[in-house]
């Protein structure tokens, strides 16, 4: 393709640019082998932690990586090779594994870092492009990632070779992920600030409020029902038997709906509905959730039931109210 051209619409150099890096990530996954099969082996067999280092771009890659490796079962962190030799190479213990990450092989805040990691004993695995560097020749294992060339006109910036070596890394943690068996409720323990982390350990009793817990006995008076709605402001009133337990329930949108059916039926006087019992007026039966009911399944009863409702029981073991969850209290939270 004409590079005039390319250069004329931005959009083409774009996809020629992908296309570059592509073709360099297929080039690394064909030379991928048994170095590749003793590092997952290694790596699950570390006692310690994974570190993770590099200078430059590549250390922004590495720092990545830990991240990732971190998130999906493998404990890692990322030390910055230059505040290593001022100090915290201590963070390092004997059981750590090391991946250094390093396009040349031959960066000196890398390189002077190794007689530590011999020293530590830790098993070092180096990620270069150069298989003939320094950091190649003192490693345990070596992971190619080399490129032919940067995909910059220039081939000076850093761009395929970091595509690479994040690729590369993403494949680890994957294959690491799948041999530890690790499940998306894993995932959500080390993200419960995310929105996966939310939608699978968020429980209906994290959101609603202790204090706003309307009920109301089923032989209790309808102006008594109201006073408790209005109290307690969650939109409804639990109606429970001589037990505590469940048995109806009363919402904003019933008493609206009551007093427009008691004046169809030519009902004499507002009084005469207030006086009458909750029993006659509540609805039976009612949707509810268990107190270990996850909010995110507790939404979903809210919107894909037969009819949008706003307010939830919740429930003990002895079907006895505990509270109320409202559908702003889950949105609220996040789901």
């Amino acid at each position: 393709m004409n590079l005039e051209r390319e250069v004329a619409k931005p959009h083409l150099r774009g996809k020629a640019v992908l296309g570059e890096e592509a073709q360099a990530l297929l080039a690394v996954a064909d030379r991928l082998d048994h170095r590749f099969d003793e590092a997952v082996e290694r790596i699950l067999a570390c006692r310690g932690r994974v570190v993770l280092t590099g200078m430059g771009k590549h250390g922004i890659v590495a720092r990545k990586i830990a991240a990732t490796l971190a998130s999906t079962g493998t404990p890692a962190f990322f030390m910055h090779p230059a505040e290593g030799r001022h100090g915290d190479l201590g963070m390092i213990s004997p059981d750590d594994l090391v991946i250094a990450v390093s396009n040349s092989g031959n960066t000196d805040e890398v390189l002077g870092c190794l007689p530590y990691f011999k020293r530590n004993h830790n098993y070092l695995i180096a990620m270069t492009g150069n298989l003939q560097s320094e950091l190649a020749r003192h490693a345990d294992l070596v992971l190619d990632i080399g490129v032919e060339r940067e995909v910059c006109p220039l081939n000076l910036a850093p761009t395929t070779s970091t595509t690479v070596a994040m690729a590369v890394g993403d494949a680890l943690a994957v294959v690491l992920l799948e041999r530890r068996g690790f499940h998306a409720e894993d995932f959500a323990l080390r993200h419960p600030s995310g929105t996966l982390g939310k939608r699978l350990l968020l429980k209906v009793t994290d959101v609603i409020k202790q204090d706003r817990n309307p009920v109301i006995h089923y032989g209790a008076r309808f102006e008594e029902a109201i006073a408790e709605i209005t109290s307690k402001q969650c939109g409804a009133v639990s109606v429970v038997d001589d037990e505590g337990r469940l048995v109806g329930i009363i919402t904003d949108g019933d008493l609206r709906r009551i007093f427009q059916r008691e004046a169809q039926q030519g009902t004499p006087t507002v009084a005469e509905v207030l006086n009458r019992k909750v029993e006659t007026l509540m609805t039976r039966n009612p949707m509810y959730v268990f107190a270990d009911t996850l909010a995110a399944q507790a939404l979903s009863m809210m919107e894909d039931g037969p009819r949008k409702i706003f307010v939830l029981p919740v429930l003990d073991d002895e079907r006895r109210p505990i509270g109320m969850v409202h559908l702003h209290d889950l949105v609220s939270a996040g789901l």
